[in-house]
């Protein structure tokens, strides 16, 4: 590992490669863009490939775990390396191609009222196995300095949204939900409460499936409003942001004992759609529009829950041109590009972290030492 440094006059778009594995656990993203870090000057290739059960087996052992056996996190670090190799060789590229990769990693726990979030991955593995310079361990620096180190994509989304009329609000619903607020250069950020998590945990211990498909067993059920009620009944709904979330916070199985498949379902989505609702007393101001991206976007029965709830026109974010499955990946490319130039990576209204941070431990790929002029 070695410290970052960046020559200032060097602000030529560099070419990055972001890994993104969220909490949802259900596979890994990845996505190629141009930036300087401010701007984002064209879009790449991109693809995603599931887990296979075993593996996402073997990640969810270690939920809530503040370490995991090594053997995981190499097993962890190759595939991703393996999947970065595999699609630069399907786009007729090669790793000299790539200035840096962006390796996020994956959230097994995080605490930053104690200043500890752990994500698994080897940074110095992947720059060994790809060849590729990488930027890792982005959160630990904001988390350190009493940041909550999540969520990490706002800065992205305002680069993106520069030439869009606000305010605008970009709704991210991945294993936990979170929300921009965008007025100009003006950015607020913050943790909604669930989405995606625990309705995909549900459906796995009944039925067998990763997901809900379409949201069709959680339409076919009756929300059950006294279980609704205790789930809402949490003090982090009434928390000025910025704040973030843990996928554990809620007690869920204590909560839905005794529930059936369709009904508990119901109530989950619901809590999705409510604790959104809870997130817009927080906001600056109304937005004139809401963005959807994640996985959630392509749940009917939760996008017309939340299109209840914030009563103006929800879209995802195809609407405006955005990759909506590789957002996150992109968003740790960009980050990764910000690493080295010094950049910030959270602001105060997105992380609540002190000041601008900065921040993520660069990794040199030996055949490439010089290439962004990093000592």
């Amino acid at each position: 590992m070695t410290s970052i440094k960046q020559k200032q006059d060097q602000i030529k778009p560099l070419r990055a490669l972001g890994l993104m594995s969220g909490t949802s656990l259900d596979g890994v993203d990845a996505a190629i863009i141009e930036t300087d870090g401010e701007t984002v000057s064209s879009h790449g290739p991109v693809h995603s490939v599931p887990y296979e059960p075993e593996f996402r087996a073997r990640l969810r052992d270690v939920l809530g775990k503040r370490g995991a056996p090594g053997t995981l996190i190499a097993d962890f670090t190759r595939l991703q390396a393996d999947f970065v190799l595999a699609l630069l060789k399907a786009n007729n590229m090669t790793p000299p191609d790539i200035d840096l990769v962006g390796f996020h990693g994956q959230t097994i726990f995080h605490d930053p009222k104690n200043r500890v979030t752990v994500q698994i991955g080897d940074g110095a593995m992947m720059a060994e196995l790809t060849g590729i310079d990488t930027v890792a361990e982005f959160r630990h620096d904001d988390v350190a300095a009493g940041g909550e180190g999540a969520p990490f994509a706002p800065l992205y989304h305002r680069a993106l949204a520069r030439d869009l009329d606000g305010p605008l609000a970009v709704l991210n619903l991945g294993g936990v939900g979170n929300v921009t607020y965008i007025n100009g250069d003006e950015v607020l950020a913050f943790d909604t409460g669930p989405a995606n998590a625990l309705m995909d945990d549900w459906i796995l211990t009944h039925t067998g499936q990763p997901f809900d498909d379409g949201g069709r067993i959680a339409a076919s059920g009756q929300v059950n409003e006294p279980v609704l009620a205790r789930l809402l009944d949490n003090p982090y709904f009434d928390l000025k942001p910025p704040k973030s979330l843990d996928r554990d916070e809620f007690p869920v199985a204590e909560l839905l004992s005794g529930l059936g498949l369709e009904e508990g379902a119901a109530t989950l989505l619901h809590f999705t759609s409510e604790s959104i609702r809870r997130a817009l007393r927080h906001l600056p101001g109304k937005p004139n529009r809401w963005l959807l991206t994640g996985g959630g976007r392509k749940n009917p029965a939760l996008v017309l829950a939340i299109e209840t709830v914030v009563g103006v026109p929800v879209e995802p974010v195809e609407a405006v041109g955005w990759r909506g499955d590789d957002l996150e990946a992109e968003a740790f490319a960009f980050l990764a590009v910000r690493s080295v130039r010094g950049l910030p990576l959270s602001l105060p209204t997105t992380t609540g972290v002190p000041t601008p941070m900065s921040g993520g431990r660069f990794y040199p790929a030996q055949s490439k030492k010089a290439r962004i002029g990093v000592s």
